[in-house]
């Protein structure tokens, strides 16, 4: 199962931010485990840097931003879906577009967000940590 983090679940592994953290660490553990994969966009680790770097230093920053990239799939972020975000009269928060286009053309089946009302228009599943945890995850663990 492909799975797409938004930047908010991001920012809340590498700034522990509770209670978000309980589960988002827990699902971005799962990339390449259990039939997982998990994706991100390029947009989305640009915005968990920034908030990183405002919490820790620069270096610290990069180091765990470096280790995220090593150990997650990271989605295109192509001309198409800029094209498409722009186009959907849906889309009001156009980095939200970007991401569900990402994820859209990445062939995930799910989004995994702390805001999933701003993703009303989407196809894909749309879920926060909490219950993706208790969908997909409790049985197993």
């Amino acid at each position: 199962m492909k799975i797409f983090l938004d930047a908010n679940i991001l920012v809340s592994v590498l700034n522990k931010e509770y209670p978000q953290f309980t589960y988002s660490s827990r699902i971005l553990s799962l990339h390449n485990k259990g039939g997982f994969q998990v994706y991100t966009s390029p947009i989305c680790l640009a915005i968990a840097f920034y908030f990183s770097e405002k919490k820790y230093k620069t270096q610290v920053a990069k180091q765990k931003i470096k280790l995220l990239a090593e150990n997650i799939s990271i989605a295109e972020a192509s001309a198409s879906s800029v094209v498409k975000a722009i186009n959907n009269n849906q889309v009001n928060d156009f980095e939200d577009g970007l991401e569900y286009y990402a994820a859209l053309e990445s062939n995930c089946v799910c989004i995994v967000t702390e805001d999933v009302h701003d993703f009303y228009y989407s196809s894909l599943e749309v879920l926060n940590s909490n219950d993706f945890f208790i969908k997909y995850m409790s049985k197993k663990h």
